[in-house]
């Protein structure tokens, strides 16, 4: 039972249970004192698991919290913020129980006690288990047979490396399993928490494999000692010849594995209590295997075992077919041949013709286990790797060789089953360190998981490391190399190498060796399931939620018939030494994320990073995941290239889909530390033009109802972009932050939405504020980050300036055309947008001209390129046009223009279009005048007295400023800025006597838009005809375009001239279906140089 904190008055007794029944307490005015008592639960629902609420608590009794005054000041915050009494009472309590481990009708029953048994130690709940799952098949059926093929010395080696992969990878798991509380889950939810949930889905389906093909693995194990060593009778496919013997073994071992598997199933199916009450079973007989194989070393050394082993030169003999080794022997009726003379000659008799080989070699019998004080520790101190199906020889023994010998099957020879190096080798013994997390799988069982599971786990490694490398060492001190090589013993008699060794008997490791394998292959159909269900509860992988469910006691059924599935591949492989490089390649990969996690958690110094085991670093998780990487390409390099390709493409499909877990983890973090570091670098040093590209601010406006008006603007933002560099999109709601903030975060996330369905990659970035005005001016100056600020802002065209009831969108939108000018940032506005393509449109032909009037550093040029690379535009042909003045030459032009292009390298058609001077149309006068008119309404009609003379006031002011500085242009005459252009001496200086030129008129004008204070009518006039005029030219040459990019000419200098610049523009592009006004910031965006 957790302790409760009770306050109770001074001088006071126990709470009553019932607080309706209690006597109310007496008034007093002295601090409460804390009573550390204990008491019934009354601050939570009494539940303990994972999912349980710390913070909120709908069912607390307030009334009891607030009858003092002593919290009085906090009451408004009790339902968001508890009391720390509340707080410290729940965590008090927390709990979870591990998956897999515990009966879950156990836990329910547990969960009803009032007093909770103490949670397992560290030598039972941890190093136990550990020990049970690292000591396994390898051991008792591969070992002898590794030691004898790669030698003392190799072995030690492929040991010594396995093993110190494990031992970096459990220091690396216990910072992780130390640094808060570890679930159920274990390695999976250690690796998820750090590293997000792609890697944690990723490696955790990988573990998952791993443990599943590990059962597979063990039963294949199970049945190999049953058929070879137990019951080699008990076979159900026989073979028709002696060549047929290993595929018919492998047969019986598909049909018994197959049987064993649905046996093992349905137990685990039934209920996992069962497996858990065998475990200690199962591990005894692991316990006394290991001491019968001590007790046979140190018996061997002054009484050592009589195996004699047959020789025919220096070749092993299979000893299955005959007891004497001999070829003849005499009796009191003469010389009487042998059962192994009829293996190799073609009758009984003496005269018989005989093998060859048996001919000229004689037959001996050496000691198949000499004993440690033997000296044969040196003869196998080296490797000997062979081909498949080569003899099993006695190096150092004589032996007469004959040519040319063809190898008859019926031979009584022992064969190598498969070709041998040592990358093989490593992949076949590494399952056999594996079971590392069987210590943190249970977590929830331990009295202090923090303290057990670091000790636990090292303690165990420790210990099994010491076994495996000591009995290294002793089998090559102890056994014969030949029988060492003897992977089915079958010089013994088809009995188990090891056992032969142990004491008192070969059936202590036999049958010791069969329960432990069976165990760990129920205790692998066990876990596998409930790592599977974990991975589909948290619903980071769509398709895997089915196996999420089970019975109504948690029991995953679903989950364990896909097990089951998976395990059967493993079985019909069938070879032991073909199964167990596949599953080194999962826990390897697992592991090497686990090192992984704590690398990059240590490296980030993130302030959440606090384990309480001390000992790490991150140069040893970072040894440990090379180390990890390595062993999976010495082992098999094709089988790690298909593993990683299975971790990656889960890892892309949960990426593909969104993973929206947000697991505080590492890989956010390392994100967060790479981009700080390229805030930092792209901060310093000027933008050069070739990496220039648009960084867009798109302006969006809202409807009431917090809606995007114009989503096509968002289209052709991600037709511009193409994904490629940073979009910003904007929006600003009139009012005061304190009220707007739930219509803001309404807006936000329907912007969002809007922007997944038109596939626009970037930020949202929504501004509260007093006035439209100042909102977007807020925005285009501080939206972005350092260097990562946008250059360019794109923004619909006001398509209801003209209507009364809202006469002041015109302003806005001429104020934020300065603002972007002064910011030094290009403007695009897209006039007619809601006529603009889509994303799933395609124009299959037509044209995107490009009006080039002023050059403003070439941004005209590059939108075009740009929208081409979409699909939406990819067929369209680019058209560019210039207008040629009366003193232009236009051939020449044409020709310069062409060659600018073609340096550019751009492909587009060239046409220069020539206006020629003539008189001002009636049509122009009327345009003028009804504009004026309108003008003037609006102003009488919009402002007040008041705002009539802050208004003349401003006038005068910027007036006087404006003299003041033309008078100081004057004094001084400025020179031009030097621009990146492409044009020729001859042609600057031309331009710059045509800026010196006072009396420059007709289309310059619209461009420079500088009025005439003296002559204002006729300057509208003027302005009007240029409009109208340009207007008759663009509709006559591009009406049937598919997009029109022009120039977009500045705002009046006088703000008395704002409404006209708007009717302006309209006359410019009137009868044009897409146009893109465009005007750039000033600076060089495309150049001719590499």
């Amino acid at each position: 039972m957790s302790q409760r904190f009770v306050v109770t008055p001074a001088g006071g007794g126990v709470e009553s249970p019932d607080p309706a029944a209690a006597p109310d307490p007496p008034r007093v005015d002295a601090m409460p004192i804390l009573h550390y008592g204990r008491e019934p639960s009354r601050y939570g629902d009494g539940q303990s698991r994972e999912s349980s609420p710390i913070i909120n608590n709908g069912d607390m009794e307030r009334e009891s919290f607030f009858e003092g005054k002593n919290m009085a000041l906090f009451e408004e915050e009790m339902d968001s913020n508890p009391m720390v009494s509340s707080l410290l009472n729940k965590l008090a309590n927390y709990t979870n129980l591990s998956q897999g481990v515990v009966e879950h009708e156990e836990a329910e029953e547990s969960r009803r006690r009032e007093v909770k048994n103490p949670g397992m130690g560290t030598f039972i709940g941890v190093y136990l288990p550990c020990l049970q799952n690292i000591l396994g098949v390898i051991l008792f059926l591969r070992l002898t047979w590794i030691v004898g093929v790669a030698g003392v010395l190799e072995s030690f080696l492929i040991v010594f490396m396995c093993c110190t992969c494990t031992m970096l990878t459990a220091i690396s798991m216990s910072a992780i399993a130390t640094n808060g509380v570890v679930p159920a889950g274990g390695s999976y939810y250690m690796i998820s928490r750090s590293l997000g949930p792609e890697f944690g889905g990723a490696v955790g389906l990988c573990f998952y494999l791993g443990t599943t093909f590990a059962g597979a693995m063990y039963i294949l194990g199970t049945i190999e000692i049953f058929l070879t060593y137990i019951s080699p009778g008990a076979s159900i496919i026989h073979a028709q010849s002696p060549e047929g013997e290993a595929v018919a073994m492998l047969h019986n071992m598909r049909v018994y594995g197959t049987c064993t598997l649905a046996l093992m199933a349905m137990v685990v199916f039934v209920g996992v209590k069962y497996v858990n009450k065998l475990a200690l079973v199962f591990l005894a007989c692991v316990v006394l295997s290991i001491l019968a194989i001590y007790a046979g070393v140190i018996k061997s050394a002054f009484d050592p075992p009589d195996i004699p082993v047959c020789l025919l030169g220096n070749r092993t003999l299979s000893r299955r077919n005959f007891d004497v080794c001999a070829k003849v022997f005499t009796t009191n009726n003469g010389t009487v041949t042998t059962a192994l003379w009829g293996l190799f000659c073609n009758n009984s008799m003496p005269s018989a013709i005989c093998d060859e080989y048996f001919a000229q070699n004689n037959l001996t019998e050496i000691q198949g286990i000499p004993g440690v004080a033997s000296g044969v520790f040196l003869d196998n101190l080296w490797s000997v790797y062979t081909d498949k199906g080569v003899f099993v020889e006695k190096q150092g023994t004589p032996s007469v060789p004959v040519p040319e010998e063809s190898r008859n099957s019926k031979l009584p020879y022992v064969l190598t089953d498969i070709m041998t190096y040592f990358t093989m080798l490593v992949g076949i013994y590494f399952p056999s360190v594996t079971g590392i997390m069987a210590g943190s799988n249970r977590s929830g069982d331990l009295r202090d998981a923090q303290k057990s599971i670091p000790t636990g786990t090292i303690l165990a490694i420790v210990t099994t490391s010491f076994i495996y490398l000591s009995c290294i060492m002793l089998f090559g001190a102890c056994i014969e190399g030949v029988i060492l090589r003897d992977k089915f013993g079958e010089a013994l008699q088809g009995n188990l190498v090891i056992g032969m060794l142990a004491w008192p008997s070969p059936w202590v490791i036999v049958i010791g060796s069969f329960f432990s394998t069976c165990g760990a292959g129920l205790q692998s159909l066990t876990g596998a399931p409930r790592l599977l269900q974990a991975i589909a509860r948290d619903g980071i992988v769509p398709f895997l939620q089915v196996f999420g469910h089970g019975k109504a006691n948690g029991e995953p059924t679903w989950a364990l018939l896909l097990t089951a599935l998976i395990c059967e591949i493993g079985i019909l492989i069938a070879s032991l030494d073909s199964v167990a490089p596949i599953l080194s390649m999962f826990f390897l990969m697992c592991y090497m994320f686990v090192n992984l996690a704590c690398a990059v958690q240590t490296l980030l110094r993130t302030p959440n990073w606090r384990p309480r085991f001390r000992y790490y670093h991150w140069t040893l998780s970072f040894l440990g995941m090379s180390l990890c990487l390595a062993l999976m390409f010495i082992c098999s390099w094709y089988y790690a290239l298909f593993a990683m390709l299975i971790a990656g493409c889960i890892y892309k499909y949960i990426e593909y889909r969104g993973a929206e877990k947000e697991w505080g983890d590492g890989i956010r973090g390392l994100s967060l530390n790479a981009a700080r570091y390229a805030l930092l670098r792209v901060e310093h040093g000027t933008l050069h033009t070739k990496n220039w590209r648009p960084q867009v601010l798109v302006m969006l406006n809202l409807d009431s109802e917090q809606c995007v008006k114009h989503p096509r603007l968002l289209s052709f933002t991600t037709q511009l972009k193409a994904g490629k560099g940073l979009t910003i999109v904007g929006s600003v709601l009139e009012g005061t932050y304190l009220d707007k903030h739930a219509e803001a975060q309404q807006a936000e996330e329907n912007i969002r939405a809007l922007m997944g369905t038109e596939k626009t990659k970037g930020f949202c970035q929504l501004v509260v504020s007093s006035n439209l005005r100042d909102g977007m001016s807020h925005l285009i100056q501080s939206a972005g980050l350092g260097g990562m600020k946008h250059n360019t802002v794109l923004m619909a065209w006001p398509e209801s300036w003209k209507e009364e009831d809202n006469p002041f969108s015109w302003k806005n939108f001429v104020d934020t055309v300065r603002d972007t000018t002064a910011a030094q940032q290009a403007l695009l506005v897209a006039k007619n947008v809601d006529l603009f393509p889509q994303n799933q449109e395609r124009f299959s032909d037509g044209h995107i001209d490009v009006w080039w009037i002023v050059h403003d550093g070439g941004l005209l040029m590059l939108l075009p390129f740009l929208l081409r690379q979409h699909k939406v535009w990819r067929k369209c042909r680019m058209r560019i046009f210039t207008v040629a003045q009366v003193d232009d030459n236009s051939i020449q032009m044409k020709k310069d223009l062409q060659t600018f292009l073609y340096h550019l390298r751009i492909s587009a058609e060239v046409e220069v279009v020539e206006m020629v001077e003539n008189d001002i149309s009636a049509f122009t006068y009327e345009k003028t005048l009804v504009m004026e008119q309108r003008s003037q309404m609006l102003k009488q009609m919009q402002l007040s007295k008041t705002e009539r003379e802050r208004e003349a006031q401003l006038i005068h002011d910027r007036n006087t400023a404006s003299h003041s500085v033309v008078a100081a242009r004057t004094r001084a005459p400025a020179t031009p800025d030097k621009v990146q252009m492409t044009w020729t001496k001859e042609k600057l200086i031309a331009e710059k006597l045509k800026n010196k030129d006072a009396n420059m008129s007709g289309f310059k004008d619209l461009f420079s838009l500088k009025p005439e204070w003296g002559n204002l009518n006729q300057s509208n006039v003027r302005r009007m005809h240029t409009a109208v005029k340009l207007n008759g030219v663009v509709l006559n040459k591009s009406q049937d375009a598919q997009l029109v990019l022009l120039n977009m000419p500045g705002p009046p200098k006088n703000r008395q001239g704002d409404e006209n610049y708007m009717e302006f523009l309209e006359v410019l592009t009137e009868g044009l279906n897409r146009v893109l006004l465009v005007r750039g910031s000033g600076r060089e965006v495309i150049t001719i140089y590499s």
